[in-house]
Order: structure tokens, then C-alpha cells, then sequence
């Protein structure tokens, strides 16, 4: 008799969780379609308008040496800096290698460099080296 009332007080759980689940299953598509039936909507009225009209340096290199500029020099109708671009370093299109950065102008191994250790201008001293970034790395 113990053995039937834990067989049916265990099936009606498994029916009782069977019928919970699949209920929230339920409400979460029907959440999922007005989702998308709000989407459908939606209508070139309120996308954001871009003008295509803008200033680029290869028609007007000036814009480049204007307050808050990205740099002085024009390059691919951007305006970059060739002296610390490291997609420019130097002149337009020259690339650094991927261990390396543009300083002045220069692609130089910031890790291993005497007069740019750990970052551009940093020299280490008289007689030191350069390692992994630091002068004298023990």
C-alpha cells in the first residue's frame, strides 16, 4: 500500500511539473510573437538620416588641421596623425608590425628598444637594456 501511495503522489508530480513547464513555454512564445509583431511596425519615418554630404580631407585637406581633429594628414579620406598612427606610420599606408608602434614617425619594438622602453620616449639609462618593456628587467 506505501509502495502505491509513493507511486501516485510521484506521477502526479511529474503531471503537475509537465503542465507548469509547458504552460511557460507557452507565455514565452506568445511574449516572442508580439515581439516581432511590434517590430513589423517600424518604418523608415524614424531610422536616423545621415547626411551623405560631409567634408572629407581629400577634397578639403584643411578640415584635418581643425580643432579636435583625429590628426593633421589625410590619408584614404581620413585624417590621421603619420607621426603615432601605427596603420600610418611615417607616411599614408605604412603599416607597424604587430609587436610594434609608431613613434615619430618610426615603427619601433617598444619591448626590446633602448630609447622607447615601454612606450614612446622612455629611455633607459646610460648602460641599462631594455627588456620585455623595462630598462634592466631582472
Amino acid at each position: 500500500m506505501k509502495l502505491f501511495n509513493a507511486l501516485f503522489v510521484l506521477s502526479a508530480a511529474t503531471i503537475t511539473l509537465a503542465i507548469v513547464t509547458s504552460s511557460l513555454a507557452d507565455a514565452s512564445s506568445k511574449i516572442e510573437e508580439e515581439s516581432e509583431s511590434s517590430l513589423r511596425g517600424f518604418s523608415r519615418f524614424l531610422a536616423p538620416h545621415y547626411s551623405t554630404a560631409y567634408m572629407t580631407c581629400n577634397k578639403y585637406p584643411n578640415v584635418c588641421r581643425m580643432k579636435n581633429s583625429p590628426g593633421p594628414d589625410c590619408c584614404k579620406k581620413k585624417c590621421v596623425n603619420v607621426k603615432s598612427d601605427r596603420f600610418n606610420c611615417g607616411m599614408c599606408g605604412y603599416r607597424c608590425k604587430y609587436t610594434e608602434v609608431c613613434c615619430k614617425g618610426k615603427c619601433v619594438n617598444i619591448y626590446y628598444d633602448k630609447r622607447n622602453c615601454g612606450g614612446c620616449y622612455k629611455k633607459c639609462r646610460k648602460g641599462e637594456y631594455c627588456a620585455y618593456g623595462m630598462c634592466n628587467y631582472a
